[in-house]
């Protein structure tokens, strides 16, 4: 199984639209590249900590490539938006794609490079080693399947 942490702004949306794509084995919310150990939401909220919401994503590189993963990624933010996504806006919901296999480095790069050319502005997508990750609190864990009304940036339907 590989693993890849990407960052799209509100993580409720994110970990379901990525729970649903096939290949995809286990999806989890947390706090991503901050300066803060094992901070709380609220914490996070303030800004304060530098954290990005983030879904950790382990997946079956021989059902769903690194590749696939990511221009899924691309279909659910606008990487040309600092610190924000839909309504949420604030350091925690930039944007940002967070590897831990030093082999993804290319594949990212080039992902990037090829979303590129569909903009005039300059993406800001944070592309960058996973430094820290601490799991969100249980209650944002799977948010939207326990609370299927709940608010989200995304189009899951």
């Amino acid at each position: 199984m590989k693993e890849i942490v990407l960052a799209g702004g509100c993580f409720w949306g994110v970990e379901e639209y990525f729970s649903r794509i096939p290949g995809v084995i286990k999806t989890k919310v947390g706090y991503a590249n901050g300066s803060k150990i094992d901070p709380t939401y609220e914490e996070v909220c303030t800004g304060a900590t530098n954290h990005a919401e983030a879904v950790f994503i382990e997946y079956d590189e021989y059902t769903l490539s690194l590749e696939k993963l990511l221009d899924s990624y691309w279909q659910i933010i606008d990487p040309t938006v600092m610190n924000r996504q839909g309504n949420d806006k604030g350091t925690q919901y930039r944007t940002g794609i967070y590897h831990i296999d030093k082999s993804d480095v290319q594949i990212i790069q080039d992902s990037l490079a090829s979303e590129q050319n569909r903009y005039d502005d300059p993406i800001v997508t944070e592309t960058t080693l996973l430094q820290s990750f601490f799991d969100a609190e249980e209650y944002h864990q799977r948010y939207l399947k326990k609370n299927p009304h709940g608010y989200c940036h995304i189009k899951l339907n």
